[in-house]
């Protein structure tokens, strides 16, 4: 049987917006954030990252680095809390149009979000029910990509959350939720899901 999953969006909802991330100890979780994965897991609930992480296509740094920064952030939340992703997916790539420049990663991409892409692959290689499931984010594209999937799409406060909300950062959008931050949206949707 199809379970629910709870997509996280990286920066600014599990660590610390800090723009392109070039030196992989710079990567820091935002307080309260293993706690609430953990409870998250405790709960049966699916974890799994989705994240658009352009620094590849824009010639920052190789896609090892990405993989690189993701082994700090799964080390980060095994050792403050012993929580887990149970998936990481990330888009790499990205249009000319938008700034890609390296050739190996500029394309135009359905993993990008507010494309579904993502979803898709972690729906059929874990067989997730998107329905059922949360999309946890600091960014308007977020709350887009869960709507374009029919998923529930929670907005958090931290990251760029609170431009999103002001106007000032990408466009108008209608989360299902809006979280303090990933702790007051794992409470959310933990009240809201009865998985055991």
């Amino acid at each position: 049987m199809s379970r629910a999953a709870v997509f996280l969006d990286r920066d600014g909802v599990l660590n610390i917006e800090a723009g392109y991330i070039r030196t992989v100890d710079d990567l820091h979780l935002i307080p309260g954030v293993a706690q609430a994965v953990r409870q998250l897991n405790d709960r049966g609930l699916f974890c799994c990252l989705v994240s658009n992480q352009s620094g590849p296509a824009r010639g920052y740094y190789p896609a090892s680095h990405v993989d690189a920064l993701h082994e700090r952030l799964c080390h980060l939340l095994q050792d403050e809390a012993g929580a887990r992703l149970d998936a990481l997916y990330y888009c790499p790539y990205l249009s000319r149009l938008e700034g890609g420049t390296d050739p190996q990663y500029t394309r135009y991409s359905t993993w990008r979000k507010p494309n579904t892409g993502m979803f898709v692959a972690a729906a059929w290689e874990h067989d997730l029910d998107i329905s059922q499931s949360y999309m946890v984010g600091d960014k308007a594209t977020d709350i887009d990509m869960a709507h374009n999937a029919g998923c529930v799409g929670i907005l958090v406060q931290t990251g760029f959350g609170e431009q999103v909300l002001s106007g000032d950062y990408q466009h108008e959008t209608q989360p299902d939720y809006i979280a303090k931050d990933l702790a007051d949206a794992a409470q959310w949707i933990l009240e809201q899901n009865h998985a055991t």
